[in-house]
């Protein structure tokens, strides 16, 4: 999970200009502002979790599935599902104490057991709930991954969590679902049907990191600032700079770059910053 290494090379895509499309084309209006600013994750107004987020930026929109080649959304999405917990109240870290124990050391802990409302937040919450002692954030990445040698640990696995999610953006009305023939096998696809959400979606992250640009990441929307991490770790963020023109392009890479090179343990140390955030970040990070 090693993504220090910055932004992926630029592939070539067929560049899809935005150019003169207007707030409405894009499916803004002052709600939608709203929502950008909203860090209540339990707010209905949030239309998209981080996971479902982070899921649409990977998926071909036509194709409707993600490259076989990125092995690295798995991870990421469960990196989502934690930030999601910490950012909704459900989980903090535990006290750094006296040694002031690093990000990476310190135990995930269970700050309420209220249920969120949905299926996938609602299952690691639980599996956070039963498990004692604590463990860290990175082993609960791991964990909901399946990617432990511990046999004891394989039942904290998260299972299809793309395809549970595929699913809930097509209730969303974003997704459709197809069957798509592989000479040898059959696959269930889910081709992108609201091309507005997506545009949005594209669109915010581009002006987050260019016309929107705060130089201060403690000032920044935090839910804004673990999309741009995830959908790095997850090497999709790729997707949403590749229609830009290249000056656009290297100036938003320069400033994803700083944000992966802050020192995490500060930032978390600073007056309310959210600590699993920052945990999260440097787990994928280190």
């Amino acid at each position: 999970m090693n993504r220090t290494d910055g932004l992926i090379q630029r592939k070539n895509i067929t560049r899809e200009s935005s150019e003169g499309v207007t707030k409405e084309q894009h499916g803004f209006d002052k709600k939608d502002d709203r929502v950008d600013d909203l860090e209540d994750g339990d707010s209905k107004e949030t239309r998209l979790t981080l996971m479902e987020e982070v899921l649409l930026l990977g998926l071909k929109d036509k194709e409707g599935y993600t490259s076989f080649w990125n092995d690295c959304i798995s991870s990421g999405l469960r990196g989502c599902i934690l930030v999601e917990l910490g950012l909704r109240g459900r989980i903090e870290l535990e006290k750094a104490g006296m040694r002031r124990k690093g990000l990476l050391s310190r135990k995930l802990i269970l700050k309420s057991d209220t249920p969120t409302g949905d299926v996938l937040l609602d299952e690691a919450l639980k599996h956070i709930k039963e498990t004692d002692p604590p463990e860290t954030v990175q082993s609960w990445i791991e964990y909901l991954s399946g990617e432990t040698w511990n046999p004891l640990k394989l039942r904290y696995q998260l299972k299809n969590v793309r395809e549970r999610l595929a699913k809930n953006l097509v209730e969303k009305g974003v997704l459709t679902t197809e069957k798509q023939n592989f000479l040898l096998f059959d696959m269930t696809t889910h081709p992108l049907t609201d091309n507005v959400t997506k545009c949005r979606l594209v669109k915010k992250i581009q002006d987050a990191v260019l016309t929107k640009w705060i130089n201060d990441p403690q000032r920044m929307d935090k839910r804004m600032l673990a999309l741009i991490f995830l959908a790095h770790a997850s090497d999709v963020l790729e997707n949403a700079f590749a229609p830009l023109n290249d000056d656009d392009y290297e100036l938003a890479s320069k400033r994803v770059r700083e944000l992966l090179d802050l020192d995490f343990e500060q930032e978390s140390v600073k007056p309310n910053s959210t600590e699993v955030l920052w945990a999260v970040f440097a787990a994928f990070t280190k």
